[in-house]
């Protein structure tokens, strides 16, 4: 499906899966959960992919076109991707990612042009550009959006599918980072140098955050980093800003989709002419309630999107 209204996209781009959760299969991809709670929120969400000629594939447009979420998801000849997700006693998700898959080899459209000339605002991250063919779509979508759209790299390390190169080069195309802690402690170490500390983490010491994620905005010419620390909280940075926010406790179901969640909520609110500590608080709320659900695609009860 795609939508007449061309005007203020908000695309999320890479990969659409299905997450083999313990409970049963679950519609995901971190792209796909960002189209999907942006859409949440009154814009003009899009997903963009690729998927097989197969019973998943079609799947995906079902689930797709019956929460209205706009997308552009070629049949390409490989199967379309699925993850076997196991969760740990504090649903805490680890990810068995296969290989070959549809979002591997994500072909350029007409359509894509389209909508990436009315682009207010892209998203991406790492693991889509684990195959060069998927590499060179999303790079040549980011560089055919307007120069004043937000491009956000929401890096989403996973196993071993990324690379010093991948994530340099993406932060080059990028104007805001979202990152969490652990993954903080590797592009510290793989960019910037910072020698890799055992048993500890960058973000748990206050001092050193600050100093590593200005250094990564200063180095790539960021306008912000957002940074997630899981139970504990998270910080937006911009040249001169910092907001900290404290993770609200609740009873967690899983957290799968839980930092999409997050990106798609703060992006959505600064385009809707929020601050940046609204957009942050927002983000944070709507976090949590995803973390009480089972999936990353719950719909959010109206309290939440006013």
């Amino acid at each position: 499906m795609l939508n007449d209204k061309m005007n203020k996209c908000v695309i999320g781009i890479g990969e659409a899966l299905f997450d083999c959760l313990p409970e049963g299969r679950k519609l995901g991809g971190a792209p796909a959960n960002f189209a999907y709670h942006v859409s949440q929120f009154g814009l003009n969400g899009y997903a963009v992919s690729a998927i097989g000629d197969d019973e998943l594939g079609r799947e995906i447009v079902d689930t797709f076109d019956k929460v209205h979420l706009n997308h552009i998801l070629p049949v390409v000849e490989q199967p379309t991707g699925t993850v076997k997700v196991t969760l740990d006693d504090k649903g805490v998700p680890q990810y068995d990612i296969c290989l070959g898959v549809a979002w591997d080899n994500i072909p350029l459209t007409e359509q894509m042009f389209d909508i990436a000339r009315n682009a207010q605002a892209i998203c991406f991250g790492s693991l889509a550009q684990r195959s060069s063919v998927s590499r060179k779509t999303i790079h040549t979508f980011l560089d055919s959006a307007p120069k004043d759209a937000l491009r956000v790299f929401d890096i989403n390390l996973r196993q071993q599918w990324y690379s010093a190169d991948v994530i340099a080069e993406s932060l080059t195309r990028a104007n805001v980072l979202k990152i969490n802690d652990e993954e903080l402690d590797v592009v510290a170490t793989m960019l910037l140098g910072v020698p890799t500390v055992p048993d500890h983490l960058i973000a748990q010491d206050a001092q050193m955050t600050r100093k590593v994620c200005r250094d990564l905005i200063a180095k790539y010419d960021l306008n912000m980093l957002i940074l997630t620390c899981g139970a504990v909280g998270s910080y937006v940075f911009t040249a001169t800003e910092e907001s900290y926010v404290p993770t609200p406790k609740v009873k967690v179901a899983d957290t799968v989709g839980a930092g999409d969640s997050f990106t798609a909520t703060f992006v959505a609110q600064l385009l809707l002419g929020k601050s940046v500590r609204e957009a942050h608080e927002k983000a944070v709320a709507v976090s949590a309630f995803v973390c009480t659900q089972h999936g990353a695609m719950p719909v959010l009860p109206d309290t939440l999107k006013q």
